[in-house]
């Protein structure tokens, strides 16, 4: 199974940006972790991020196409304003994931809506790195218990 871990605008800047909000683990730390969770769950994955929207929208429509058989999205600033986004994600026949660092719920009030979440099958929020393995996991399918990656 190959899954498509996508990140949207700013997450190249974990670490540096709003560390008291997303920590001080930095970007490359989330794709060693997300390799780790890829080995633990028998998947091959392949990390990207884009801070342009259409990019995003290019790797969503050619996702099924080169492979892929799900995809975890952490679209970051676009969750809340994106209905092409939203829209690609109707479009696709491959299932996505919503993954936040931060619980946007419990963040500013326009941070509550989420295009994206609307077409997500799922949404892992608040949890740090560890929403990105509980995203994969759903995609498996696999229920096993918590690991010592969280």
């Amino acid at each position: 199974m190959k899954l498509l871990i996508l990140n949207g605008p700013n997450l190249n800047l974990l670490g540096k940006r709003e560390p008291q909000i997303y920590g001080h683990e930095t970007y490359d730390d989330l794709v060693d972790y997300c390799g780790l969770c890829g080995m633990e769950f028998g998947v091959e994955l392949e990390v990207l991020q884009s801070n342009h929207e259409g990019i995003l929208i290019d790797l969503l429509q050619d996702a099924e196409e080169e492979g892929f058989a799900g995809v975890v999205l952490n679209a970051a600033g676009y969750t809340h304003t994106s209905i092409a986004l939203m829209d690609t994600i109707k479009a696709i026949s491959i299932p996505v994931v919503e993954v936040h660092l931060s619980n946007i719920m419990e963040r500013e009030e326009f941070r509550h809506t989420s295009y994206i979440g609307k077409a997500c099958v799922a949404s892992f929020m608040g949890e740090g790195f560890a929403g990105y393995r509980r995203a994969i996991e759903f995609l498996v399918g696999d229920r096993r218990p918590e690991s010592s990656l969280n």
